[in-house]
């Protein structure tokens, strides 16, 4: 019986050695060139080989049905089936990945799970869910440790968000690599933006200083944007939202698809207009994208153009509380045309190559024509306040202008292997802009005046320069490291008259270094954890100037996290501690068109925990929780109370809640149809920096809202591909709340002028009760 068993093992060994066939071939692009280094996969047998330098291969595998996984860098990978019965040679062709190519724009700018930043991703697919109209920071505001408002209550017009209590001036916003963010204000204007979302390919919040970038440094967060890609068919696209407060959205999209091959034209109109949660708060928003691109195996050539006109009504100066408990959607100011109207038109030039499997560079050019007003009602004005343009104590209708030019010149270049991703850069920006203020009406104007007469101007010029190189590397299999150096080089002018008719008079540079390092250590393939270290330094913007304010800002920042990522679960865990040298911190108190007023607060930090989860509980249930938990402190803060200056020890830095939490349930029954229930926890607020020690007129009370979400797409077989019908029900359980305010002090000596007594006062944001937005998505 042994000796049968051994010839039955020595039979079928040999059968099988009989079933052994050779298989062999090679792996090359569209134009027949072969790939060396490509990667061949065989999962059902757990195999895999590269092909060698001419792109060939060869291996042996026994008889059966096989899939090849066919990947190499810059192309498509594929799954091919292959049925094995005899000896066979094949050819696997693959594609450029336009998508690889497409991402070199943002390259420079962005991280992945390998390099030891914090931050987070949002897919096309993500965004489109709850693009009814409303802006970008609305739409992230189920972002871990990200608050988001806007000034009349909707979502739509002025809109704003903050990260780790960084406010917008502090978040570093670029447009496939280019900034965004106004260069005397730092600010970002999603006003000017109207619904970019639908022409937005995917983005990154990085959260803290994060990676070398363009523009102004990142003091809280950066935001890297990322526009369409190139659609490889034809396509239209029709979309209409109605809701709440009159609010409407109307879009049309279409694309060409690849012309030979090669070219593609894509576009995009829209039209937003909302009345506003707050009466007469309306925004009327109108905007275009444009691209044109050609693309083969190694080359991507885009040429983008976007911009819009927007007119708001003035609703930046809030309400009083007297003012909110009597009726929290009235609007004070009477003026029918006390509006905000502006125009700003983007184009951008950029160059991907790839120049083989190693190298790639890009080449990015800018130019931005920004130009507006805002219109005012002066009601017994005093004549020196319109530089006596006016006889005192008369009416007069002003507007402001703004009129600006901004250039951008960017190039990168990346070097990438196995072990090394090396990318370095430089970044030439220069802007010039006009402020100035005309009176277009005056009740009883002064002698020798006439219409349209300036009575301040003032110009500006900045130059911003910058040099980068970057480095992640493989210390060991299982330890990387990354390091970035950066030097920035500012110098910024302006002369003439503020608003305030004070004189204004500004030549100054400054030179910046901004090192930073980390180690990211993989545990397993799951796990990993990250360190890393990175110093910051920010000039001041226009309006710190103004305030007398010449010194720069240094931040410290920490960061230790670990991730996690299995195929139903993700986990994102980290602590920072952000600290502060000369921080610029929020006062409290807003100017005249309702922009933050800042101060130096000496020391300051920011040390949190910040957790966040993808966890798919089933085949049709998945949560996404975040949490972030925090102490954001300003050291030995000294401010003047009732005449004397008091040090008030350690006290808490202003819009800066210790907890903020959010999360997104979603139930999808069937494929088409997806329901998701959002929640959102914002702690209380201090609107100053002095904790209290005047009045509590400067706490903003935590709040809760949620909102329900629910998308329903139809597959058509005549006419259209798809058509999605979209519902957002926002604040469904009607919560009263207030995300957003002002906090002023001031002197008086009326009731004694013998005795100096600091007074306060405050301003509140109300945003929407409950409201609904729904949509129809047509694609064809």
């Amino acid at each position: 019986m042994k000796k049968i068993s051994i010839f039955l093992f020595l039979f079928v060994s040999l059968l099988t050695n009989a079933q052994m066939f050779n298989i062999s071939g090679k792996v090359v692009d569209e134009n027949n060139e072969n790939l060396p280094n490509a990667s061949i996969l065989i999962p059902k047998i757990n195999k895999g080989i590269a092909t060698n330098a001419d792109g060939t291969f060869s291996l042996k595998l026994p008889k059966g049905s096989y899939v090849f996984q066919i990947s190499f860098l810059g192309y498509k990978s594929i799954n091919q089936e292959v049925i094995i019965n005899k000896d066979e040679e094949f050819t696997f062709v693959l594609k450029p990945n336009q998508t690889l190519l497409d991402e070199v724009l943002v390259s420079a700018v962005r991280v992945n799970a390998d390099i030891p930043v914090t931050f987070s991703n949002l897919s096309k697919k993500e965004i489109a869910k709850r693009n009814l109209g409303q802006d970008i920071p609305i739409l992230l505001n189920y972002l871990p440790n990200v608050v988001s408002s806007s000034d009349a209550g909707a979502g739509i017009g002025y809109t704003y968000m903050s990260v780790r209590g960084s406010n917008n001036e502090r978040i570093n916003v670029t447009v496939n690599g280019i900034p965004y963010n106004d260069a005397e204000s730092h600010g970002t204007f999603w006003v000017n933006l109207g619904d970019f979302a639908s022409s937005t390919e995917n983005l990154q919040l990085q959260r803290g200083v994060g990676t070398s970038t363009n523009g102004s440094g990142a003091f809280g967060a950066s935001l890297n944007i990322l526009t369409d890609a190139i659609a490889e068919e034809a396509f239209g696209e029709i979309s209409n939202s109605f809701g709440s407060f009159n609010t409407r959205k109307h879009t049309v999209k279409f694309g060409t698809g690849k012309l030979n091959n090669n070219l593609e034209i894509s576009g995009r109109l829209s039209n937003i207009y909302s009345d506003g949660y707050v009466d007469r708060a309306f925004a009327d928003l109108k905007s275009y994208f444009l691209q044109a691109s050609f693309v083969d195996e190694n080359t991507l050539i885009k040429a983008i153009t976007f911009g819009g006109n927007e007119q708001t009504y003035q609703s930046w100066f809030g309400l009083t509380a007297d003012e909110l408990a009597e009726n929290r959607r009235q609007n004070p100011y009477t003026y029918e045309n006390e509006t905000d109207n502006y125009q700003q038109d983007h184009y951008q030039l950029h160059w991907n190559e790839q120049w083989n499997k190693n190298w790639s560079t890009n080449l990015g050019l800018n130019y931005t024509k920004g130009s507006g007003y805002f219109e005012q009602f002066k009601e017994q004005e005093d004549a020196a306040a319109l530089n006596n343009l006016i006889v005192d104590g008369t009416d007069a209708i002003v507007r402001r202008w703004l009129d600006n030019d901004f250039y951008v010149v960017n190039f990168n270049t990346n070097y990438k292997t196995d072990k090394l991703n090396f990318i370095s850069g430089i970044s030439y920006s220069n802007y010039t802009g006009d402020h100035f203020g005309e009176v277009i009406w005056g009740e009883n104007l002064a002698p020798n005046t006439k219409i349209r007469d300036r009575y301040y101007f003032s110009d500006a010029t900045k130059n911003d320069f910058s040099i980068f190189a970057k480095a992640n590397f493989s210390v060991s299999e299982k330890l990387s490291m990354y390091a970035d150096l950066q030097g920035r080089f500012v110098s910024y002018q302006t002369q003439g008259i503020t608003n305030d008719i004070v004189p204004i008079d500004v030549n100054t540079n400054f030179n910046f270094f901004n090192p930073k390092f980390g180690f990211t250590y993989k545990m397993n393939d799951a796990n990993n954890l990250y360190t890393s270290f990175a110093v910051a330094n920010r000039e001041p913007n226009r309006n710190d100037f103004e305030n007398g304010i010449n010194s720069h800002e240094t931040l410290f920042d920490y960061e230790l996290g670990w991730r996690l990522n299995k195929e139903n679960v993700k986990i994102n865990t980290n602590i920072y501690y952000m600290d502060y040298k000369n921080q610029l911190v929020l006062t409290g108190a807003i100017d005249g068109v309702g922009a933050p007023i800042r101060a130096t607060s000496g020391n300051s930090y920011r040390l949190g925990l910040e957790i966040d989860a993808d966890i798919r509980l089933s085949d049709k249930f998945s949560v996404k929780p975040n949490a972030a938990f925090s102490s954001n402190k300003n050291r030995d803060f000294v401010s003047e109370i009732d005449g004397v200056l008091q040090n008030l020890g350690n006290t808490n830095l202003s819009f800066s809640p210790n907890v903020v939490m959010g999360n997104i349930l979603t139930y999808q029954p069937k494929e088409n149809v997806q329901i998701s229930f959002l929640s959102k926890y914002v702690g209380q607020q201090f609107m100053s920096n002095l904790s209290s020690k005047i009045s509590e007129n400067d706490i903003l009370q935590s709040f809760f809202t949620s909102d329900l979400n629910v998308v329903y797409q139809l597959k058509t077989t005549k006419i259209f591909k798809t058509v999605t019908f979209t519902a957002l029900i926002n604040n469904i359980f009607n919560s009263e709340f207030v995300d957003r305010g002002y906090y002023f002090t001031y002197d008086d000596t009326w009731s004694n002028p013998n005795v100096i007594t600091t007074l306060d006062g405050a301003g509140y944001y109300p945003q929407a009760t409950r409201n609904f937005l729904v949509g129809v998505t047509l694609n064809f």
